[in-house]
């Protein structure tokens, strides 16, 4: 009980620190107002009294906003991103908490089921005590910093996509 009074429990990363928020970047008009967020899975609960995770339900929040701010997101958009939580490696002491993000982003064309998008995305964050004196504080804005970044490099790599256009078929024979 004195432990968690001296140091906190346990909180997992909040949704709306883990949204990346900038002015939208140029996309290709292919992908814009055009991809729905299917699920999220791999995220973990947190226990209060053990360390800060991140849950599916966070993250799914926060990838939402974060299209929905850079004008991408659609309810029922041409192409679905599936999104899994690989790996998030944290330490278990120190001062400097560093904390690793391995998430990968499966974008699918909803018509054809062609992936146009399958890659793994690596972000590091590191929050030190000037961030938060209690370690288990700390550990929640290095796993929310983590995250944030993913999504920043996500979105990087969404601005960088090539689609090419459909070939027009008549569907017929002539």
């Amino acid at each position: 009980i004195l432990c968690f009074h001296l140091f906190g429990c346990a909180t997992g990363a909040r949704t709306e620190n883990m949204v990346y928020q900038v002015s939208p970047k140029g996309y290709p008009s292919e992908i814009k107002k055009n991809i729905e967020l299917i699920k999220v899975s791999g995220g973990k609960k947190t226990n209060p009294a053990w360390t800060s995770q991140i849950d599916n339900e966070a993250f799914f929040g926060a990838v939402k906003q974060t299209l929905k701010s850079q004008g991408l997101y659609s309810d029922n958009g041409r192409y679905r991103l599936d999104v899994l939580m690989l790996k998030v490696d944290q330490p278990i002491l120190g001062l400097d908490l560093r904390v690793v993000t391995h998430i990968q982003y499966i974008l699918t064309a909803t018509d054809n089921g062609d992936v146009v998008f399958d890659d793994v995305l690596i972000a590091p964050y590191t929050a030190g005590v000037g961030d938060a004196f209690v370690a288990v504080e700390r550990l929640r804005l290095a796993n929310e910093g983590s995250a944030k970044k993913n999504i920043e490099l996500l979105l990087n790599k969404l601005s960088e996509l090539r689609i090419a256009p459909q070939e027009i078929s008549l569907g017929g024979q002539i």
